[in-house]
């Protein structure tokens, strides 16, 4: 069995927008529940604009898709919205196949995802 490093999660907060970094593999289990609870936490605290930035994440199941969607549904019933970042690869193309970019906005950049 190939174990491998936990999930990190960060954030910061400018002009309102909550932007959470995150590191290592979005799969189930663990790393999956581990971003779920801390944008909840988040949220919970009042974020309503939230920016997750996926550029460090390596690879992504059907666990982590369905934390984005979760999360993405429950701040759009709070009146607020999640952004995601992530560049050109095969995180991109995951969220690509599922139709995901489609539903849950879809940057490049930080900058670009700023624009609620």
């Amino acid at each position: 069995m190939t174990l491998h490093p936990p999930l990190e999660v960060s954030a910061r907060e400018a002009a309102g927008i909550h932007y959470v970094g995150v590191h290592g593999r979005l799969t189930i289990g663990d790393p999956s529940e581990r971003l779920l609870e801390f944008v909840q936490n988040l949220v919970q605290q009042g974020a309503r604009k939230i920016v997750i930035n996926l550029d460090d994440i390596p690879q992504i199941d059907s666990s982590g898709i369905s934390v984005l969607v979760k999360l993405s549904i429950s701040l759009a019933r709070l009146g607020g919205g999640l952004h995601l970042v992530i560049g050109q690869g095969r995180v991109r193309d995951a969220l690509t196949v599922t139709r995901l970019v489609e539903a849950i906005p879809t940057f490049e950049s930080e900058d670009q995802a700023q624009a609620f």
